[in-house]
């Protein structure tokens, strides 16, 4: 039997013939080379194989099949035949059911491929793996961002109160531009109480800043208005809607009077400026974000020894903590001449350092660092409703990415000792109400220090004298504007090189 099936299988293949021939078109090319080759075989017992049949559908043609050909009918007598080579072999390994040497069997490599899953299962469990990792940082960011989110307190009275008295408000003359007022709360109160005496919660602003955005996105001015300037602040309703009366009295006044609205409308009347967005932040607010940057680096030519700001620092250079830095901040009466003018200089100064902080050591750009600073900044924030979300706050943020930081400029808005009471202030005019104007048109201002600045105005009265010789009239109108340039700093400066 084992003759007659290697007889059936056909005489071995031609290596004379080209690749990819089917089994079958070979025999029928022999038969016709070859008459009567065929008619000495004997006819094949049933069961056997008749080379003439057409290959089942799967077959590989001669030299193209792998050596795991998964024909099972034809398996060992193909091998034979196709892949023994003419060694005279090829009968024995076909008649033992085995393929050709260092081949597999077609038992050993299913239809299915399931071994080749089996090889591979590290592959399903990675895609797993990917997918649950792609879940947990999804769940976690969302997470991160509606904490965030929800740590804003929304100011909605305020926008109430606002919407009452629309038709009193300045018009936006610049649309692009961005005016926001930045308030810092000296509340006593809940968890700032232990920087004073808590008197019912009643508060006033201890810092105010109209804080300008050009519309460029190129520049960023912050104007401090002093606390004891003199100014008007308009009728108000107070928190159990009442109004209190129109009157003339020291600015920081109208967050105790009438709050963030109250403020908002006091500013927007004496500088003509419409205010777009508000930010009230308190004590902890400030502190935390410090410690959020891991400190600010400052120089005292002198050490201090504060008790009432609880601040104690040798001389020299040192990085503040946050509870060093409100310290810092706050201190009035054992730093420079006491005055709140000095002490909103030394506070420009600081805030620039922060900003300086954050931009140098990439904290804007990094995930993993800007989110302790906006989760210090958001737990102590109340805003409009327009800044009331994580987005918006990002929104601006990015806005002032890429302002350059020697155009981050700090100033205090032209002012002069009060002539009824030399412990309030008042603004000195004209400078003042150019400041406004500029600000409000979205033009440019400069800043230098106040000692360069004294030398540009004796150079400037210098300039005028001259001015007024009969072979110079005329050059004035030959000649640009100049932009105005006040006393201020910018968040370039070093604060160890004052």
């Amino acid at each position: 039997m084992d003759a007659d099936v290697t007889d059936s299988a056909g005489t071995p293949a031609d290596p004379d013939l080209p690749a990819g021939d089917t089994p079958q078109g070979r025999s029928q090319g022999r038969s016709q080379e070859e008459p009567g080759a065929t008619d000495s075989k004997e006819e094949p017992e049933p069961g056997a194989t008749d080379p003439k049949e057409k290959p089942e559908p799967g077959a590989v043609p001669e030299n193209d099949a792998p050596q795991d050909s998964s024909d099972e009918g034809e398996a060992g007598a193909r091998e034979d035949s196709e892949g023994g080579g003419g060694d005279g072999d090829g009968g024995q390994h076909g008649s033992d059911g085995k393929s050709a040497v260092g081949a597999q069997t077609w038992a050993d490599h299913p239809k299915d491929g399931s071994a080749s899953r089996r090889k591979r299962p590290w592959l399903r469990w990675a895609a797993l793996g990917a997918s649950f990792l792609v879940m947990i940082s999804a769940g976690a960011g969302w997470w991160l961002y509606k904490k965030l989110d929800g740590n804003i307190t929304t100011d909605t009275s305020a926008a109430a109160e606002l919407k009452v008295y629309e038709k009193e408000r300045p018009t936006p003359v610049v649309m692009d531009a961005q005016n926001i007022l930045l308030i810092g709360s000296d509340s006593r109160s809940g968890d700032n109480r232990e920087y004073g005496r808590d008197d019912g919660g009643s508060q006033r602003s201890d810092t105010t800043i109209l804080l300008h955005l050009a519309a460029d996105r190129k520049s960023a001015t912050a104007v401090s208005l002093p606390r004891d300037l003199m100014v008007e602040i308009p009728k108000c309703r107070t928190g159990d809607d009442k109004e209190t009366r129109e009157q003339f009295t020291q600015f920081n006044s109208a967050f105790e009077l009438g709050g963030t609205a109250c403020t908002i409308r006091t500013v927007e009347r004496l500088t003509g400026i419409r205010i777009d967005h508000h930010m009230v932040v308190d004590f902890n607010g400030f502190k935390d974000m410090v410690d959020a940057v891991d400190g600010v680096e400052i120089c005292l030519k002198e050490p201090i020894d504060d008790k009432d700001a609880r601040l104690e620092l040798p001389a020299g250079r040192q990085t503040l903590n946050g509870e060093e830095a409100l310290g810092y901040v706050r201190a009035r009466k054992t730093l420079g001449d006491g005055s709140d003018t000095e002490r909103m200089e030394r506070q420009q100064k600081f805030l620039g350092a922060l900003v300086n902080k954050m931009q140098s050591n990439g904290v804007l750009l990094n995930p993993t660092r800007l989110y302790p600073v906006l989760d210090a900044a958001t737990k102590s924030l109340t805003t409009d409703p327009g800044l009331d979300s994580l987005r918006d706050l990002y929104d601006l943020v990015r806005s002032m990415r890429g302002v350059p930081t020697d155009q981050v400029q700090f100033l205090t808005v032209p002012r002069q000792p009060y002539r009824q009471n030399v412990n309030r202030d008042e603004l000195v005019e004209p400078d003042a109400s150019e400041l406004f104007k500029q600000l409000r048109e979205d033009k440019p201002v400069a800043v230098v220090p106040a000692d360069e600045l004294k030398e540009k105005e004796e150079e400037k009265e210098k300039g005028k004298a001259q001015d007024e010789k009969p072979d110079d009239a005329g050059s004035d109108s030959e000649s640009p504007t100049p932009t105005p340039t006040y006393s201020g700093s910018s968040a370039a400066d070093d604060l160890c090189e004052q």
